[in-house]
């Protein structure tokens, strides 16, 4: 095994992570397989924010530099997440006659793994997937864009920005869900209050707002994702 972390992150995108050792000494070794295991423990249990390689560190029971034989940086734990993520995702074969429920289907997965882990999107944000398990899943994405006629700049592009939207999406619903734990957060509002709030609005200075309160607080999040989703799918130039 190569001791250089550079060369053994290497070594991962160019296979599938994996433990390789069989034997069981009295301390478990330190894989990448257990960093990831424990990073994501830290994010389920204590959010996204409270992640760094000293808190995976001592889930692990040892020190920072144990850590550093297998990582590079936090950045690093940040592609292992995602990866660990996007290898539960289930890819169908592309169907040119049902790409749009393909491609909505496996971005609500995403989305769905995304909200399993408070806050875990940020990790997927401004970063170039190098992953096999994440390049795995942009190649299935655009496999079914392509085999729906799209044309391959448009199609990249729309990966781009659904990706970016989906994880977008998923940090939003993880932050709110976290100030609704505090009740001094008030103004993280119910759709009820949201309504009676833009139907007192003064009716010269928010004219539309009083009118349409309804359709601007209709719907759950999860229709608001399939509309958005739909909207930048029905706007794709075909071949």
């Amino acid at each position: 095994m190569p001791s250089d972390p550079r060369q053994r992150r290497a070594a991962r995108h160019a296979q599938p992570a994996g433990d390789s050792a069989r034997s069981t000494p009295r301390k478990k070794p330190i894989t990448v397989d257990r960093i990831t295991d424990a990073a994501l423990q830290v994010v389920a249990t204590e959010g996204y924010d409270a992640l760094t390689i000293r808190r995976v560190a001592a889930v692990l029971d040892t020190g920072p530099s144990s850590l550093y034989a297998h990582i590079l940086n936090k950045d690093d734990i940040d592609d292992l997440l995602v990866g660990r993520l996007y290898s539960e995702v289930v890819l169908p074969e592309p169907d040119p006659a049902t790409w749009r429920k393909q491609i909505l289907g496996v971005y609500t997965q995403i989305r769905d793994q995304y909200l399993k882990y408070p806050g875990v999107s940020r990790a997927a944000l401004g970063t170039v997937p190098t992953n096999l398990h994440t390049l795995r899943v942009r190649e299935g994405l655009f496999a079914i864009l392509l085999a729906g006629g799209i044309e391959p700049r448009t199609a990249a592009w729309a990966l781009d920005a659904l990706s970016l939207y989906v994880s977008a999406y998923a940090l939003e619903q993880s932050l709110v869900q976290q100030r609704r734990k505090h009740p001094d957060h008030e103004w993280v509002l119910s759709r009820e209050e949201l309504l009676r709030r833009f139907t007192a609005l003064p009716a010269d200075t928010f004219p539309q707002t009083r009118r349409y309160a309804a359709e601007l607080t209709s719907g759950t999040g999860h229709d608001r994702f399939e509309f958005t989703l739909g909207l930048i799918m029905d706007n794709l130039s075909r071949t």
